[in-house]
């Protein structure tokens, strides 16, 4: 039960939407008794199973009286978490993530350090497309989809309301990790995440 309790207590220190897999609690004790916890608390609805070995913290609301579907970018995270990827949405979602752009398609597309891989979760389709970017690898999740954002936008689209936008969905922190990070980043990028890192 203790170990249970912990688990609930990691997980209640999260933002709702966040999802998990055993690989997230190997600090309270070992895979096997981890997952028999998750299945209890999922059991007991103080959590939700979003697919096999993958649970989530749901955000209840009240105008609809009911939990809101999974987050499918939490749930990836998980799943990158897990497998040790580094992840960043792609296309449209990545620029619908940060504030630049309105279009979300059904679905989910992640590029990866990983293996291609897909999963189903509910009516929505996460997909992970293998990818040797140098521009995303060992980033920070926040740094590597403003990178893979440049990347969607092109040279030519990043204008000064985009460099706006950008900044204003960074932390302090956020941004001199950015700025740090961004170092090997393709050269016209850079002054641009200078520009966003300064404001």
């Amino acid at each position: 039960m203790s170990c249970q309790n912990e688990i609930m207590k990691k997980i209640l220190r999260a933002p709702h939407g966040t999802g998990f897999t055993a690989s997230d609690f190997a600090d309270v004790a070992e895979p096997r008794t981890v997952g028999k916890s998750l299945e209890r608390l999922a059991a007991a609805g103080k959590i939700r199973r979003v697919m096999r070995g993958v649970y989530d913290r749901p955000r209840y609301s009240e105008l609809l009286q009911e939990y809101e579907a999974p987050s499918p970018v939490g749930i990836a995270e998980a799943l990158a978490r897990n497998y040790h990827w580094t992840i960043v949405p792609s296309g449209q979602i990545v620029l619908n993530q940060l504030g630049l752009s309105t279009q979300v398609p059904a679905a989910w597309t992640f590029v990866s350090d990983g293996p291609y891989k897909s999963y189903q979760m509910g009516g929505i389709t996460l997909r992970f497309k293998h990818s040797t970017n140098k521009n995303i690898t060992g980033m920070s999740f926040k740094s590597a989809m403003v990178v893979r954002a440049l990347k969607e936008l092109g040279q030519k689209y990043v204008q000064e309301n985009v460099i706006g936008k950008l900044r204003s969905h960074l932390t302090h922190d956020e941004k001199k990790r950015l700025y740090r990070e961004s170092q090997r980043a393709t050269a016209w990028m850079r002054p641009v995440i200078k520009k966003i890192c300064e404001g």
